[in-house]
């Protein structure tokens, strides 16, 4: 594009600035406005990304046609498909008339959809079936309706990362993102800021009747410094506050100072973050990241429980160690030898003075109990653990079935039952 013609275009919508990123912003606007290629704007908010769709629909030939701006973030997740593609009578509570909806009214004209990244994805959907033949159907209706609508959208998110997120459907990216339009942030346009300022005071004086307000050389250079996260938008604002507030109107940087903010917070940028950038802001990569968490702990725990469980079963097989040992004495004494109750006689004859002493320290023992008494008891408790089956009970105890059945005559248990 030659100069006299951007300069032309620049009157014509009071954009003020020489930045070589907002002259190639306007060029592609006035190549592609000939056209019906979808056009996405992409640009940090506040930066002006509205001015490049009216500039294509006035140079296009649908200039004569009717031109909507649509802010999507700003129309409720419930009405939107009935504010985008209409309605039918009754179709849901309040909808006492049937409704074309911007699609059908806007038919052959331009349709300017800001903030297109927040649309829910049903209504992305609907869409992407708009931008590809050119109908639609109301809501509740049946009806196949045609539009001929051209489509320019924008946003001041990461398309990107909204797509590998889930929140927004990639085939309508490439759909819109035929020709695409960057935006540069007003950070990057250097000495537009003073142009812009310079503008926005003039404005204010004219239109308040207040003297007009100027900047030293110092207040300049803190503006070309500062990092403007809000772009046009802010400048604008903090001009019209300095020029109804300050009582100098030659602004120095102390007193420029005091209208824009100094906390970090505010120091931050919105910028638009590469595909490659990493955060743990979004929902889905919080939740990620605690499930990842929560497999590590899962798998502690499985790894606390087998040892555990091994811990349990050795303690197991000790105990019935034990009982065996224990089990095996007792069987002995049940069949001791004539030998050893001979000696056991003439041991009593010899140390009848100790037996009250002997009997003394076994507290635990009954005097009566005797190695009968402990053979009934082995019996009756290996008997009672198998549920009174005896081929079971002989085998914990070790004996075979005959003797056990023998025992079990001797000491009358058989009666018991």
């Amino acid at each position: 594009m030659n100069t006299s013609e951007l300069q032309r275009i620049k009157q014509r919508y009071n954009i003020v600035g020489n930045n070589d990123g907002l002259n190639r912003a306007l060029d592609v606007a006035l190549q592609v406005a000939p056209t019906d290629l979808s056009v996405l704007i992409v640009g940090e908010s506040g930066v002006g990304k509205e001015i490049i769709p009216r500039v294509i629909h006035d140079n296009s030939p649908r200039r004569r046609e009717k031109y909507f701006a649509i802010n999507c973030g700003s129309i409720p997740e419930g009405t939107i498909d009935s504010e985008l593609f209409g309605h039918e009578k009754g179709s849901f509570t309040g909808a006492v008339g049937e409704s074309e909806g911007y699609f059908g009214v806007a038919n052959k004209g331009t349709i300017f959809l800001d903030e297109v990244g927040e649309l829910p994805l049903a209504t992305q959907a609907r869409l992407l079936r708009v931008l590809e033949t050119g109908e639609y159907i109301r809501v509740g209706g049946t009806k196949v309706m045609k539009t001929d609508v051209r489509i320019v959208a924008a946003t001041n998110v990461n398309m990107q990362k909204a797509i590998s997120e889930g929140r927004f459907r990639e085939d309508l990216y490439y759909r819109l993102n035929t020709i695409p339009i960057q935006m540069p942030p007003l950070r990057q346009r250097g000495n537009d800021i003073i142009l812009l300022f310079r503008l926005f005071a003039m404005q204010m004086a004219e239109k308040y009747k207040l003297p007009k307000i100027t900047l030293t050389e110092d207040a300049k250079q803190l503006m070309l410094n500062y990092k403007w996260p809000g772009n046009v938008r802010q400048l604008k604002n903090i001009t019209e506050q300095m020029s109804v507030l300050s009582q100098e109107r030659e602004i120095t940087a102390d007193v420029l100072k005091q209208f824009i903010p100094q906390d970090p917070e505010s120091m931050q940028l919105a910028t638009i973050g590469t595909p490659d950038s990493h955060s743990y802001e979004s929902e889905r990569e919080i939740l990620y990241k605690i499930l990842y968490e929560l497999r590590g702990n899962v798998s502690d725990l499985r790894r606390d429980m087998n040892n555990l469980r091994k811990q349990l079963d050795d303690a197991n097989n000790l105990t019935a160690q034990l009982n065996a040992r224990t089990v095996a004495p007792i069987q002995n004494e049940m069949t001791l030898p004539a030998t050893y109750t001979n000696a056991n006689n003439i041991n009593q004859k010899h140390n009848t003075n100790n037996v009250e002493d002997a009997v003394a320290e076994e507290i635990s023992e009954p005097e009566t109990l005797n190695l009968s008494d402990l053979g009934r008891q082995m019996i009756e408790k290996a008997l009672e653990r198998n549920g009174g089956n005896r081929k079971k009970a002989a085998q914990e105890l070790g004996i075979s079935d005959r003797t056990l059945y023998r025992k079990i005559k001797q000491y009358g248990l058989d009666k018991e039952k």
